[in-house]
């Protein structure tokens, strides 16, 4: 078999991406009102940058891992940058889901946090776009 008669079909991507996303929110929400002292918030900064690059591969399935994470990061720093404005501290006022997604408060460590989640969503990423079309040509 080719290589490329074993590429994943972009469906199948994008259902698994859906998937990770929903599992990143839980786990998002789970260190957000369960979890506290120092581990949680770098985990939740983390997680929100996993979540964008899951997004972004659900929505461009042949997205290769390293743009999308560049994509991830881009998009976390640029609300944690917005955080400068006060623009999401006013809308986290009128709404929780605001709050959740945007952020109130500019915090530069919150950018290291983000760099790692995604490195982490890249190697992941990148061990899944390996590992499953390896996987397929066993099969076949």
């Amino acid at each position: 078999m080719t290589r490329q008669a074993a590429t994943v079909r972009p469906a199948t991507v994008r259902l698994a991406a859906v998937a990770a996303a929903l599992l990143t929110v839980a786990a998002g929400l789970a260190v957000t009102y369960a979890g506290s002292g120092p581990v949680a918030k770098p985990v939740g900064d983390c997680l929100y940058t996993v979540l964008l690059h899951t997004l972004i591969v659900a929505a461009v399935p042949r997205v290769r891992p390293l743009p999308a994470a560049g994509l991830a990061f881009a998009l976390s720093a640029g609300v944690e940058l917005a955080q400068l404005t006060g623009l999401p501290a006013a809308l986290a006022g009128r709404s929780t889901l605001a709050r959740l997604v945007l952020g109130t408060t500019f915090n530069a460590p919150d950018l290291l946090w983000y760099a790692v989640g995604a490195a982490f969503a890249a190697a992941a990423h990148t061990a899944l776009h390996t590992a499953v079309p390896a996987a397929l040509d066993r099969r076949r």
